[in-house]
């Protein structure tokens, strides 16, 4: 399993809001220019986040992002999913596919298992504790 260039964009700019100060609004290019990523797509990625719940735009001539929740009460997993969807290690653990076989397959048993071990990890990991760490140098 891997995620999308959009997660991995996406949870780089919202890291970078957290990094700001509480107030400070942050427009799309500099978030951009700050983490390498094309300012375009950064943006569309950040309508997710805000339709999510997860950042909030301001619009005018002073306008920008926001961080629309303390960052302690923002998962990773919450952000993955805002970009990509639920996360599934297959196909049958996928709530918009599912499968009719899940209740006596063996393998399902065993993804389900590791599935929940990832789930219960990203969800461990706050958007705080990533911006309390320190940059690489």
């Amino acid at each position: 399993m891997r995620l999308t260039r959009g997660a991995d964009y996406g949870t780089l700019g919202i890291l970078y809001l957290a990094r700001q100060p509480h107030d400070r609004l942050v427009l799309i290019s500099e978030i951009a220019a700050a983490q390498g990523v094309p300012e375009s797509y950064l943006a569309k990625i950040f309508q997710g986040l805000a339709k999510a719940g997860l950042v909030r735009s301001h619009r005018g001539a002073r306008g920008g992002f926001s961080l629309a929740r303390s960052p302690q009460d923002i998962t990773l997993r919450q952000i993955i999913e805002a970009i990509d969807g639920p996360l599934a290690l297959n196909r049958c653990l996928d709530p918009r596919e599912g499968c009719e076989s899940s209740p006596e397959c063996p393998v399902h048993s065993a993804l389900a298992k590791a599935q929940q071990t990832l789930l219960a990890a990203l969800d461990s990991v706050t958007l705080h504790s990533l911006a309390a760490a320190p940059l690489p140098a």
